[in-house]
């Protein structure tokens, strides 16, 4: 997630830079055909294109808050996970007597989620922090989350059942593992529903088919200086269409995306200095973007 607004301008500038130059070539071809060349078919009234501009950006609006939605409402689920991660932790520690280990296996927990959510690789991590035991049974498992949460819900049950502890507790535990249950399956409800493709794609098209006709009504009137004022319009569109293509999905391996491994990491510390488990600090944003 870019976290400097003055970088990710430039990137945002650096990632739209081929579409303005080839969209800017095609200003300076149309200049140069109807100033030098006098094609004059190249000339097409403003109404058709200014009523063109209003659908497509009103389209655009639409796919960007769906976009947007679909960001913030994975950014409300990471939320409840880092909760109810820390709720997990202090209620082993309080209700069951510490249990470092699980401390350490509900830290994994999160890990594990970003590589099954964006496909990236958090092996070491994971097994830097899950119990040996836990590593063992969950080789295989197509989904390593829940698998790891079902490991430490069993490792709950046998303290609650060493210790003889009231099933109320028990239950104020399993609770959370229910709720971290409910948030990782509203993540991968998004991951596995892309947006409709009517919004991912359609909208570029338009948009773009929109700059390519937006120089021939404005030839005439601009003039030599046709290329600066449809450039400066088309840029609009393109950041537009930007904008709205790096929110749809919130765990791709991008700088638009959701800092998930920033998140892990905080959880780990949350979770692990309590129990006085060495840990190192936070993530610092590297280049102005949080991973």
């Amino acid at each position: 997630m870019i976290v400097d607004r003055r970088i990710g301008l430039f990137i945002l500038m650096r990632e739209s830079l081929l579409t303005l130059a080839l969209l800017g070539a095609w200003d300076v071809f149309v200049v140069v055909m109807f100033q030098v060349f006098h094609q004059d078919w190249m000339e097409q009234p403003t109404l058709p294109v200014s009523l063109l501009g209003s659908a497509v950006a009103l389209f655009l609006g639409v796919r960007n808050n769906a976009a947007y939605g679909r960001w913030w409402e994975a950014r409300t689920l990471w939320g409840a996970i880092t909760n109810n991660c820390r709720s997990f932790g202090r209620q082993a520690g309080s209700l069951l007597g510490g249990r470092p280990d699980l401390a350490s296996a509900m830290a994994a927990y999160p890990y594990a989620l970003r590589s099954a959510l964006g496909r990236l690789d958090s092996s070491a991590d994971i097994a830097r922090l899950l119990p040996p035991e836990m590593q063992t049974a969950i080789v295989g498992m197509n989904n390593q989350p829940n698998a790891i949460l079902y490991q430490i819900g069993l490792a709950v049950n046998e303290e609650v059942a060493r210790q003889g502890i009231d099933g109320a507790v028990h239950g104020q535990i399993d609770r959370i593992l229910s709720d971290l249950a409910n948030a990782q399956g509203g993540l991968e409800r998004i991951r596995n529903t892309p947006l409709a493709i009517q919004f991912s794609l359609i909208p570029r098209l338009v948009a773009n088919m929109f700059c390519v006709v937006l120089p021939l009504s404005m030839v005439q009137t601009l003039g030599w200086i046709t290329p600066l004022g449809s450039s400066l319009v088309g840029l609009l569109f393109v950041a537009l269409d930007k904008i709205g293509s790096d929110l749809q999905d919130p765990f791709d391996n991008s700088p638009h995306a959701m800092p998930m491994l920033t998140m892990a990491r905080t959880i780990e510390i949350d979770l692990l200095q309590p129990v006085r488990i060495p840990v190192g600090g936070p993530i610092a944003p590297v280049g102005g973007v949080q991973s």
